[in-house]
């Protein structure tokens, strides 16, 4: 089968042998893949990344020892894969691997595999433009998970790329005041058209006086795939307020502790979520992805697709197989 390989900042093609699969697992034919920022990141160097990456992504089930009634089936999945017997939350199991990113062949390949319990079953309804936002939807989602969203409280999002709209899009879903901040125009309109409240800077800078003359915010989600955005984020947040932090650079942040201790702020590392919770909210059409969606390639041009996909202020990328 053909894939994809990254290593020492090359992004090549390889042969690779169909993977093998046991009771407990399922072969996938790859359809559709998403290009995230977490890939670039790891072509940069975070992690120290070799290997078949990609994990936002639609597939069909091929093989699957013991579950035929899947084959066939359209799927997506869970990217945290706990190895052995565990009992909890699997993002945070100490033995783990992570679909793409940590010991774990990705999506940018013709066929990977993944243990059946990770997969959620696509409804017939949700094509697969839509579905393979389902972990970075996931990701937004998963602000409402952590905390507790109510219609009067203050709500900013720092940020307007990918996950900085899907994140605001998301928690329009429980706060109608959604303030979404960032430096595109044009992408900031893609979450107004759905309801949030925008303001368009025009350098980060700006946002320190802003800070200043703004009331303060109860909750600010950092979104801006800056390690400086945890700041900025400081910054707007209220005494004993709430800042999630999304941002994950392959670049160290400094953050100005006194101010975190004195005004009692807290603040929440924010990951992957429920794949089974956006698959629903994109099958009841409670808000629309396609306007992130900025271009799709055929795998063979995979290559042009990860340069665009990396050009600055780009949106979602695309690759069919």
């Amino acid at each position: 089968m053909r894939a994809i390989y990254f290593e020492d900042g090359e992004i090549n093609f390889v042969e690779r042998n169909k993977p093998q699969v046991a009771e407990g697992e399922t072969l996938l034919k790859v359809r559709l893949v998403g290009i995230c920022n977490t890939d670039i990141e790891l072509h940069k160097g975070y992690y120290g990344f070799s290997g078949v990456p990609g994990h936002e992504f639609v597939a069909e089930v091929e093989e699957c020892p013991g579950c035929p009634e899947l084959l066939g089936k359209r799927v997506v999945a869970d990217i945290n894969c706990p190895v052995g017997s565990f009992e909890g939350d699997p993002r945070h199991a100490e033995n783990r691997t992570v679909i793409g990113i940590v010991n774990h062949d990705g999506a940018f390949a013709e066929y990977l595999k993944v243990p059946v319990k990770n997969l959620v079953v696509v409804p017939d309804k949700v094509e697969d433009r839509v579905a393979v936002f389902a972990e970075p939807l996931a990701a937004g989602l998963e602000v409402s998970q952590q905390i507790h969203v109510t219609a009067d409280m203050r709500v900013m999002v720092l940020g307007d790329g990918k996950l900085g709209l899907l994140t605001a899009i998301a928690l329009k879903l429980y706060n109608p005041n959604v303030l979404l901040v960032g430096k595109h125009e044009e992408k900031l309109a893609i979450a107004a058209k759905q309801g949030v409240k925008t303001y368009c800077i025009s350098d980060p800078e700006e946002l320190t006086e802003l800070a200043s003359r703004w009331d303060k915010f109860d909750l600010v989600v950092e979104a801006t795939g800056s390690e400086q955005g945890i700041n900025y984020a400081l910054d707007f947040v209220r005494p004993e307020g709430t800042v999630v932090a999304k941002t994950t650079s392959h670049l160290p942040s400094s953050i100005n502790l006194a101010k975190l201790v004195v005004d009692e702020i807290s603040i929440i590392g924010s990951r992957c979520g429920n794949i089974g919770l956006a698959i629903s909210v994109l099958e009841q059409r409670l808000l629309d992805v396609s306007g992130l969606i900025e271009a799709e390639y055929d795998f063979t041009d995979f290559k042009r697709a990860f340069g665009q996909a990396m050009s600055k202020g780009a949106l979602k990328v695309l690759v069919r197989m």
